[in-house]
């Protein structure tokens, strides 16, 4: 399961304290821990360069730069059965907790949580997870040299799951940002945070992958470092720094089957910071673009049957109506190859190449049709925070249930055949699955094919994004074929 790298986080007030484990709270649901390997070894063929002993020069430039954040947030105690605390009625339902003085349960809960953040301007301004601050009502900042201040949310941007802070203060010690574009598999990486709540720690590993999607994020604007540089509970927001002390990335999440460090972490990469940053601090939003296509990777089977000599390019299999993609005329079944020039060969980083591309910039991507390659022009237009945060996936991702944890194509005749569908089957297939998402746990699976959304049939990935929509945090009931055999499964959204 892909676990955000949140802080433990403690309920208090007429509560008793909780450790970090896995919980159904809705704060602490959304927490996530970036983790890794506890206890790695230096040795030179793991974190070591040629001729390199030590990075403790590295360290004590950076440490000072990674703080810890605390937030809290105040909730109202789930809604008892009016006579819960009538004994006649705790004898059916069981001890459910004990009534406060007024003889009535506690009407509101405070909850902390704890993770890590980054220095990036002298003068107070700090990078964090957005999930770190998400729906708190106090944020307070622990600085490395004990002082402690008060931070004001400067924005937050959930599709990226990035934040900025601010405090009051001056003279600060940052860290610089790196050009994460510059990174290669196999560098190697120091992880820094506060895991645990035990203090500042510094870990090592290296860059295990580029360009990783995990679909976890709101929108999923991802475009994640993979790295086994142990870090634990407490690192969300926390520094992924390279041999020079730069900046590389911000520590998001993990891939557990169950909670702990496995060594699979991810942090959003610094380039990607950076945008988010400044346009947080100049406009108080982001702005993304969108072209308007749903795609999918092509296989050598697809390329075949396209007349392409290679595997190469995306695939289109949806266009949005009204969308710069079909104001331009591109159509289902082109393949794009290339945007201004540069290759692209894969949906993520098609989706990312678009939505980092300000709305109202002229692109041109070379495309391939009717077994020949020609350039189309497009006007980029902006990406609506509604869309964003939506079911729909941003432009040039396969669309789907974000509160669900699935995504979802349009089902071709191609992969009809892949999957060993009858031509004529109509309904849209799941392509992908949040491992730790609602979808998975209800027994969803890659491949099954949705023919229905709430006993109404759906043919488009934006009937089942509508019909999603519709249902409100009622569960959804899909009607699904899975090797040739028709089964319904409800799945609770995930709000």
């Amino acid at each position: 399961m892909i676990i955000r790298a949140f802080p433990t986080i403690l309920a208090v007030a007429i509560l008793t304290f909780g450790g970090c484990k896995r919980s159904t709270d809705p704060l602490e649901s959304r927490s996530r821990t970036v983790a890794h390997r506890q206890g790695v070894e230096p040795s030179a063929n793991h974190v070591s360069e040629p001729g390199v002993q030590s990075y403790a020069d590295v360290v004590d430039r950076i440490a000072p730069a990674v703080i810890t954040v605390r937030s809290e947030r105040r909730i109202r105690a789930p809604h008892q059965f009016p006579f819960m605390f009538d004994p006649f009625f705790r004898q059916f339902f069981g001890d459910g907790g004990e009534p406060s003085a007024s003889g009535l349960a506690p009407e509101s809960q405070v909850q902390h949580a704890l993770g890590s953040g980054v220095i990036i301007r002298a003068d107070g301004q700090i990078i964090t997870n957005h999930h770190v601050t998400d729906g708190a009502e106090g944020i307070k900042v622990d600085l490395n040299d004990q002082r402690t201040f008060t931070a004001n949310l400067v924005g937050s941007d959930p599709p990226s799951d990035l934040a900025v802070l601010k405090i009051n203060a001056s003279n600060l010690p940052v860290l610089s940002l790196g050009d994460s574009s510059r990174v290669r598999v196999g560098d190697v990486c120091l992880a820094v945070g506060n895991p645990m709540g035990i203090g500042e720690t510094v870990t090592a590993g290296i860059i295990s992958a580029k360009g990783r999607r995990t679909g976890l994020s709101d929108g999923s604007i991802e475009d994640f470092l993979q790295t086994d540089a142990a870090i634990n509970q407490g690192n969300s927001g926390g520094a992924l720094v390279n041999t020079r002390g730069e900046l590389i990335g911000i520590n998001s999440q993990i891939l557990s089957p169950s909670g702990g460090n496995i060594g699979i972490g991810f942090a959003i990469p610094s380039n990607m910071a950076r945008d988010v940053f400044t346009q947080l601090t100049t406009s108080g939003r982001v702005r993304r673009g969108q072209l308007g296509v749903g795609v999918q990777r092509v296989t050598s089977d697809l390329a075949a049957s396209l007349g392409l000599h290679d595997v190469r390019g995306v695939l289109i299999n949806s266009v949005l109506p009204g969308s710069p993609a079909d104001r331009a005329g591109l159509r289902p079944g082109d393949v794009i190859t290339a945007v201004n020039g540069t290759p692209v060969n894969d949906p993520n980083a098609l989706r990312n190449l678009i939505a980092s591309t300000a709305p109202g910039t002229e692109i041109t991507l070379t495309i391939f049709r009717d077994r020949h390659e020609q350039q189309i022009k497009s006007k980029v237009r902006e990406l609506s925070s509604k869309e964003q945060t939506s079911e729909s996936a941003p432009a040039g991702a396969p669309r789907g249930g974000g509160v669900l944890g699935i995504t979802v194509e349009a089902l071709t005749p191609e992969i009809a055949k892949q999957l060993g569908l009858p031509a004529n089957t109509r309904g849209i297939v799941v392509t992908g699955l949040a491992p730790a998402g609602p979808a998975a746990e209800a027994g969803v699976e890659t491949g099954d094919v949705i023919l229905q959304v709430n006993r109404q049939p759906v043919q488009s990935p934006e009937q089942v994004k509508a019909a999603i929509s519709r249902s409100g945090s009622r569960p959804v009931l899909l009607l699904l074929q899975r090797q040739g055999q028709n089964i319904f499964v409800t799945v609770t959204p995930q709000r």
